[in-house]
């Protein structure tokens, strides 16, 4: 049986808890967290929770008093035991702004944690390079909001249902001036002459926990990673092209509208971001 908890309490995955009022579902006001768990750890639990309390200041969330990181944490790691993905899970957690309409109801904050075991290949180096294009019927606007996981998901959901339509792996997405942003699950980088770039956040692009990891990664090995805006034709002409979250890590990207690229530099840091996590 799986389990989910609820403001701290627990309950079968098929109990329905939230109303129909629950502003999340009403109106995207809301946020999420994905973390991966690895040997009844977080990996990365820093910078995830920096990530979390950050993006709920961000949408003016204020926490209840009593779930402090601690309690948090107890909670993620337990539920992971219960749902046998302690060992390697992916776990979710949902904050939502109470329930009723935009200016009525109650503003408490609310939270709902789910988890789930995952496969061990996960931690592998894609030995077939990822086939991805471009979504062309949404743009995403770079903003305030724009780097939060926020609930209001449509154009990454839209992206993902596209790339499946067309049996891509992903999708990605441009900001509101044309130029590349992230794909529907992950930030992109490119490879040119043995340097690292990916869109900067002011581009629009969710914060994600492992690009803020890839900068640390860099430094350490002696890379060059930067942060910038890029034009289609810099992916293009890369000469590798690759995609990182917190759940898959480094996956290399074998072609992009039809440009193909090698992974060499990819399969290297995929290596080497292992070796930082203890995997």
């Amino acid at each position: 049986m799986n389990f989910v908890a609820f403001n701290g309490k627990y309950y079968g995955a098929d109990e329905p808890l939230l109303l129909a009022s629950n502003k999340s579902y009403r109106y995207g006001d809301g946020l999420f967290e994905t973390l991966r768990v690895a040997g009844g750890k977080i990996l990365l639990e820093p910078l995830h929770f920096d990530r979390l309390y950050s993006s709920l200041t961000r949408l003016g969330m204020v926490l209840p008093k009593l779930l402090t990181r601690e309690r948090l944490r107890m909670i993620i790691l337990d539920l992971a035991r219960k749902n046998k993905a302690e060992k390697l899970g992916r776990v979710r957690l949902s904050f939502f702004r109470g329930n009723g309409g935009i200016l009525e109801g109650d503003d408490e904050v609310s939270y709902v944690a789910e988890a789930w075991p995952l496969d061990p290949s996960i931690n592998e180096f894609n030995s077939n390079g990822l086939v991805v294009g471009l979504f062309p019927h949404a743009r995403k606007m770079a903003d305030a909001f724009s780097a939060v996981k926020t609930a209001s998901f449509l154009p990454y959901s839209l992206a993902a249902r596209f790339a499946k339509k067309q049996q891509w792996n992903d999708s990605l997405l441009l900001n509101q001036y044309g130029r590349p942003c992230d794909t529907s699950i992950a930030n992109i980088f490119l490879v040119k002459d043995n340097r690292m770039s990916t869109p900067a956040l002011t581009e629009g692009c969710i914060d994600g926990v492992m690009r803020r990891h890839l900068f640390q990664v860099a430094a350490d090995n002696g890379l060059i990673l930067e942060e910038r805006e890029l034009e289609m034709d810099d992916l293009y002409a890369a000469d590798e092209v690759f995609l990182s979250n917190s759940i898959r890590g480094i996956k290399w990207v074998g072609s992009l509208e039809g440009h193909i690229y090698g992974s060499h530099f990819s399969g290297a840091l995929h290596t080497m971001v292992n070796l930082s996590l203890g995997l």
